[in-house]
């Protein structure tokens, strides 16, 4: 039987998230942050590359595996090559569900692939073992 996560405290975990489609990200958007963490959003591959070269400290990364500039296996290879960022887990979403897909992310080091659609309960339980899986490892960049 799974153990609840501990509560979090407002805007005291910070997820980046890469989607283009705007649905969906604003649905993203809405249900992280009425789970109390603080959430960066990049439309496409390259502003997510802009927001991971930038200061801040992310405890997660979720991307798209499909958007414009850079895919999300693609962005996963640059964070996994950055040194501070090599250890954040990475969730990578995905519309096509496809094996080649999901075994070249974990290939990359993603820490975990879901299918669309997903549950919202579902994302968030996985968030919240990788998360407490990274605080065991120290996984936090910055």
């Amino acid at each position: 039987m799974a153990v609840p996560a501990p509560p979090r405290p407002a805007g005291s975990i910070r997820i980046m998230v890469a989607e283009d489609e705007p649905h969906i990200r604003r649905i993203l958007v809405t249900l992280l942050e009425a789970q109390g963490f603080r959430v960066d959003v990049a439309r496409d591959g390259n502003e997510a590359l802009e927001f991971l070269d930038g200061p801040a400290a992310y405890d997660a990364v979720l991307l798209d595996l499909l958007m414009p500039g850079h895919t999300g296996l693609e962005v996963l290879e640059q964070i996994r090559g950055m040194s501070r960022r090599a250890l954040t887990p990475v969730l990578l979403l995905s519309a096509k569900g496809q094996d080649a897909d999901r075994d070249r992310a974990f290939q990359l080091g993603a820490a975990d692939f879901l299918t669309k659609p997903f549950s919202p309960k579902k994302l968030i339980n996985r968030l919240d073992q990788l998360l407490g899986q990274a605080r065991e490892g120290n996984g936090r960049d910055g």
